[in-house]
């Protein structure tokens, strides 16, 4: 395999990956086998391929525990989703479980030019994805520490209404100040762009 071949597959996969790859370029693995592997990735439909898998029920229940391990973890928390921990409606499992989540963009959906969040749902939702417990915000935050700056995930739940009536979702982001918890606009009709990315739990 030349260097540029390898540099056109390692380019196509994730950090994660790379270190298979150097062993390509090195010649200890099978440059056919691996390229077999590249195509199964690539044809997979991203509707269908988990993204990542964090776990709920860690001993978290209120939103000072939360609010704590965040702190601890040297994540930071904006007021709106800081605000909707402290909610009723925000809930914690009582006991270990795994979620399956799919990071997939607005336009993947089927909307290249942009969607309401209420259309944006209704797709997903008719694709066989799932909206998520809104434990992932948080723990999807704690479990994420490797976020790639300047990526920011809308976390697909059910909206929390703010202290002062707005309807929120979270938001895991990695910008210039840091790893944040942010909490974002969830009315129905806001519009997002084909780019924006939302995380789903994938239907078991």
């Amino acid at each position: 395999m030349t260097a540029n071949v390898a540099d056109d597959v390692l380019g196509r996969f994730s950090r994660h990956q790379h270190d298979t790859y150097e062993r390509v370029r090195k010649g200890s693995l099978n440059p056919e086998t691996v390229m077999r592997a590249v195509q199964q990735v690539i044809d997979v439909n991203p509707l269908e391929r988990v993204w990542k898998t964090i776990t709920l029920g860690t001993g978290l229940r209120t939103a000072d525990d939360f609010r704590r391990a965040l702190q601890s973890g040297g994540f930071r928390i904006g007021n709106w989703g800081n605000d909707i921990l402290g909610k009723p409606a925000f809930k914690a499992a009582t006991e270990k479980t795994e979620v399956d989540l799919v990071n997939v963009s607005v336009a993947e959906l089927g909307f290249k030019d942009g969607a309401t969040r209420a259309d944006i749902y209704k797709r997903a939702l008719e694709l066989s994805l799932e909206l998520c417990p809104n434990e992932v915000g948080p723990q999807l935050r704690l479990q994420y520490k490797d976020q790639p700056k300047g990526e920011w995930l809308l976390i697909a739940m059910e909206p929390i209404a703010v202290s002062h009536g707005n309807l929120i979702v979270f938001n895991v982001d990695h910008n210039v100040d840091g790893l944040w918890l942010f909490g974002y606009n969830g009315k129905p009709g806001r519009f997002w762009l084909g780019p924006d990315r939302w995380v789903f739990s994938r239907r078991k």
